[in-house]
């Protein structure tokens, strides 16, 4: 079995800002919605999952809000053409046979965290489609995310690229579980967390001389560079709450079973939906699409 898991946010916004200037013929924009549905179908076609979900933000965590007040003060408003969009495709999202999931107060990543490990614990492979830095913790044996950013292709010819465990301790220098570590010393400006001023190679390398952030903290006074040793010392404080505030909360229970999230596109009001966006190619693919899996009902029935 195979679960993928969308961060929904990262592939509207995503989608938002990768194609411009696209809207139907009353002038409401429909760019996000029209990039986040070829997106979600491509990887049903690249992935071929049995399971599927998309995750949502809804708000922020209370624990993380406590430690940093500031914690994502730094991100802009949504800009306003994708405020209607993004209510358009949280509808359009079962309709393509996924279910959405979110929770008050959490964050997707964490959710994303939770239903991983609760798969990995059946046996199942998962898929991340994402761009979360903190979701690279995650990586193991059935735990890979799905990208399409060109950096991470092996080939310009290539769709997709799956990164597992190997690629990321290549990417990071250190291994899925260390991440967190690295993260507690750098920071992480888009979230407005401050860091130490060390940047990732060299934290990176700190972590793997000493094994670990722990160990790295409690002996300090060995750290070769005196301007290192000097930061990590006066930064001691917040690098230990930044471990807290990178830290994934996988212990909540999953607001919608594993079981209920197969995927089931439903056609008819999927097709009534993109007519309004007046998707002609993708239209035609859809229309197509539900002509044979009716077919492939029909002859299932005789």
């Amino acid at each position: 079995m195979k679960l993928l898991l969308v961060d929904g946010h990262y592939y509207v916004y995503r989608s938002f800002f990768a194609i411009p200037n696209l809207s139907n013929s009353k002038g409401e924009p429909t760019n996000a919605i029209f990039g986040f549905t070829k997106t979600l179908r491509l990887m049903i076609k690249h992935l071929q999952p049995d399971l599927g979900a998309v995750l949502w933000d809804e708000g922020m965590p209370e624990r993380r809000v406590k430690l940093q007040p500031a914690y994502k003060e730094t991100r802009k408003e949504m800009p306003l053409p994708m405020v209607p969009q993004l209510d358009f495709i949280q509808k359009l999202t079962p309709l393509l046979g996924f279910k959405n999931v979110s929770l008050p107060n959490t964050e997707a990543d964490d959710l994303m965290g939770c239903y991983a490990i609760a798969a990995c614990k059946r046996k199942m492979e998962v898929v991340l489609a994402t761009n979360d830095k903190d979701l690279f913790q995650l990586f193991g044996p059935c735990v890979k995310v799905y990208t399409t950013a060109k950096a991470d292709l092996a080939s310009p010819k290539d769709a997709f690229a799956f990164l597992g465990e190997e690629q990321v301790v290549s990417k990071w220098g250190v291994s899925p579980k260390q991440i967190g570590d690295v993260l507690a010393i750098t920071g992480d400006s888009v979230d407005n967390i401050p860091g130490a001023g060390i940047g990732r190679n060299v934290a990176a390398g700190l972590i793997r001389d000493f094994g670990g952030l722990e160990k790295l903290l409690a002996n300090i006074e060995k750290v070769k560079s005196t301007r290192t040793r000097e930061k990590l010392a006066s930064a001691r404080e917040q690098i230990l709450q930044n471990r807290h505030m990178v830290e994934l909360d996988c212990d909540t229970e999953l607001p919608v079973a594993l079981d209920d999230l197969k995927i089931r596109p439903d056609y008819p009001p999927l097709i009534a939906a993109l007519e309004k966006c007046e998707f002609k190619s993708l239209l035609q693919e859809v229309r197509e699409e539900a002509a044979r899996a009716n077919q492939s009902t029909q002859a299932q029935l005789l």
